[in-house]
């Protein structure tokens, strides 16, 4: 893996991956690194769930985050709420299962996360 972070001027950032693909950011009112790495986090687990789901029949699948950060330096996340939404017929339990194998063995990016930062999560399933 590989990457670049330029500084573009201001308070802004570039990132640009090895294949040329980039993500803007502005660290004071974003999206900022840590509100990415948020999003990361989200991401990365929505894959597990929809890779998860495969067999099933869904329309829609997302994952609302919230986050607090530690006041002093290095103001790392102190702790992760996320909550995983899936649209169709999907027994709850089952997502509930892929959520937290997600985040116990599969998610690099919730795993890449400190230890101390306590992440819960939940699960809602919508009717079509």
């Amino acid at each position: 893996m590989h990457g670049t972070v330029e500084w573009t001027g201001e308070k802004n950032m570039v990132g640009i991956n090895s294949n040329g693909q980039k993500i803007e950011m502005e660290w004071d009112d974003g999206p900022s690194p840590m509100q990415i790495t948020l999003q990361m986090v989200g991401a990365c687990s929505l894959v597990d769930v929809i890779l998860g789901l495969k067999e099933r029949k869904f329309s829609k699948a997302w994952v609302e985050m919230e986050a607090t950060r530690s006041e002093e330096s290095t103001r790392h996340f102190t702790s992760m709420h996320l909550i995983y939404h899936v649209t169709g017929n999907v027994p709850k339990k089952l997502v509930e299962r892929v959520v937290e194998k997600s985040h116990e063995k599969y998610c690099g990016v919730s795993n890449s996360i400190r230890e101390d930062c306590k992440i819960t999560t939940g699960v809602e399933i919508h009717e079509e």
